[in-house]
């Protein structure tokens, strides 16, 4: 089976039909972001559009980059192949990369918490490679990985050449594509944990101490921006992929080419300010929750538990009101083993007087081999015992 994140989205976000289809369009009159190339406003549970300017041009998208990098760091630690408390060794080509930085010497080690610091907080492109590296041995590989998440996430015209974001021909990304990296990384919670930090500091307690402030200034100017990546180069302008929460709704606005920082973060705001004023979410589940039972023939497990693969929620705009939802939970039949963890085992639609507003993938929520002669030997003669009573 393929993981969840190639069956959440197999093209642009997933619209609800909660709201009304003219929404984005409302918000085109405001002119949010005038002052920009490309933009893109959606809410996070839903993936519903909310404002949009040339959201689907090939651009640059400089350090943005790295909430791909950051996404793969992130499932690694999700799925056990990275302990956040390793300790990651620095190579000399991690070492000699430019632009933002941490100043890692070769063969210096820091752990994987530390490396997320330095690339959330700092944006530092020798992090960035000494993750590439532990994880997939090499920078080119793990860019490979990168394209092939793209490709599993349904991204249209994303085209990864590095793991920085630092310029290359045909390094390119879209305010859409972008938002969609941004939903699913915001799917692993903790990450905000790094990314909503406006300062730390490596290299504690030693003479070496290193200051981190976080490029993305409005995680301390604007209440509820908890990260994601900022991003700059003299040919992609200022960019910016932002995420806030406020009163249970999450919201993720992205800018590419402002022409400097402070117009990258006031056409940020105004977006901000849009979604929080206008819309509302309605939570109904959390990711990991539980609504079913899959049965698994010939598994070292006979059932797991099919568990919500992401927040569920509803939009509404402002002041209205949610009634009469209908769940209905399909486990999928004849599962086999082997199962992997995030393996998609059955849906949740969400229904109102007949009609369909989501539907989303129920998941494994654990691992199950395939069971052995003698486990199998041991059913099948209780299924004897059970039938000659």
């Amino acid at each position: 089976m393929k993981r969840l994140s190639s069956l959440i989205l197999a093209g642009l976000l997933v619209f609800t039909l909660v709201l009304p289809e003219v929404s984005a369009q409302e918000a085109k009159t405001a002119d949010l972001a005038q002052e920009v190339k490309s933009a893109i406003l959606i809410e996070r549970d839903t993936g519903t559009v909310l404002y949009e300017k040339n959201s689907h041009e090939p651009l640059p998208p400089a350090s943005m980059t790295k909430v791909m990098t950051m996404l793969l760091i992130m499932e690694a630690l999700d799925e056990g192949k990275l302990d956040i408390n390793e300790k990651i060794r620095a190579s000399e080509y991690a070492a000699s990369m430019g632009g933002s930085q941490i100043f890692l010497e070769a063969g210096e080690e820091m752990t994987t918490r530390e490396m997320l610091k330095g690339i959330a907080i700092g944006s530092g492109n020798d992090a960035s490679v000494a993750m590439a590296e532990r994880i997939a041995g090499s920078e080119e590989a793990f860019v490979d990985r990168m394209n092939n998440k793209g490709k599993e996430l349904g991204l249209k015209h994303t085209v990864f050449k590095n793991t920085t974001g630092l310029p290359e021909d045909g390094h390119v990304s879209t305010a859409a594509d972008m938002a969609i990296m941004a939903k699913e990384l915001l799917k692993y919670e903790d990450i905000t944990k790094y990314t909503g930090m406006y300062e730390a500091y490596l290299r504690e307690n030693t003479d070496k101490k290193f200051w981190l402030v976080n490029t993305n200034k409005l995680v301390r100017f604007y209440p509820g921006v908890d990260g994601l990546k900022t991003g700059f180069t003299a040919e992609a302008k200022y960019c910016l992929t932002a995420t806030a929460q406020k009163d249970g709704m999450r919201v993720i606005a992205v800018v590419f080419g402002a022409p400097t920082s402070k117009v990258r973060n006031a056409q940020i705001s105004k977006m901000l300010d849009y979604a929080f004023s206008q819309y509302q979410t309605h939570p109904l589940y959390q990711r990991n929750i539980a609504v079913g039972e899959a049965e698994i023939s010939k598994g070292s497990l006979k059932k797991i538990e099919a568990v919500t693969s992401e927040p569920i929620s509803l939009l509404t705009k402002r002041g209205e009101k949610i009634d009469d939802i209908k769940k209905v939970v399909t486990i999928s039949k004849n599962l086999k083993a082997p199962i992997q963890k995030g393996d998609k085992v059955g849906t949740i639609k969400l229904m109102k007087n007949g009609l369909l507003l989501q539907e989303r993938d129920l998941v494994a929520n654990r691992n199950v081999g395939e069971a052995g002669w003698w486990t199998l030997y041991k059913r099948s003669m209780g299924m004897f015992t059970r039938s000659g009573k």
